[in-house]
């Protein structure tokens, strides 16, 4: 499976993509929307793709201006592909974990990050992990939630819920942390 990316430095190269049993890809016309949305952010921050999957999130933050990211992924297969992509695109300013995001968030101390891109697997959405992603924004920092349906979603003082947005059965919530 391939996907693209859609606009930057790196925009219309092609990217490998695991199959669909290990990670759901986000379709194009969602990331677009999404990137439309936050695009003004993206120059020069510090991005985190939780979950990562095929990667996209963060090549397409880099391809736009980012100024380094993180990829944390606990598939072996995903994991090899995104750092091939990375390598194809002689992009350096990224790492990629290998681990999940409970064991990375548990075992190291992470920099704060400005934008953290969460797209857990659907049938496990994973929001008790997802809530520890939280203290990882650095002050007025963003994070999008991507998650199917409209329901219940993670919450924490000092975050709050600043946008929400549907794309057929995909929904961002976009949530902010206090200054």
């Amino acid at each position: 499976m391939n996907i693209r990316v859609i606009a930057g430095i790196y925009g219309g190269r092609v990217l490998d993509a695991p199959d669909r049993r290990s990670t759901h890809a986000m379709s194009e016309r969602a990331r677009g929307a999404l990137f439309n949305i936050i695009g003004q952010e993206i120059a020069g921050a510090s991005v985190l793709d939780a979950f990562a999957g095929s990667g996209s999130l963060g090549i397409e933050a880099i391809s736009r201006g980012a100024d380094n990211a993180t990829f944390i992924e606990k598939d072996r297969i995903a994991a090899k592909i995104i750092t091939n992509n990375l390598s194809a695109l002689h992009i350096e300013n990224a790492k990629v974990i290998k681990t999940t995001v409970h064991n990375w968030i548990d075992t190291s101390e992470p920099e704060g990050f400005d934008i953290i891109f969460v797209d857990p697997p659907y049938h496990d959405p994973q929001f008790s992990t997802v809530a520890h992603l939280f203290g990882l924004l650095k002050p007025s920092a963003l994070m999008v939630l991507s998650h199917p349906g409209k329901g219940e979603v993670p919450s924490k003082t000092g975050v709050v819920v600043v946008d929400n947005r549907s794309y057929g059965n995909l929904n961002f919530t976009f949530y902010r942390r206090d200054a």
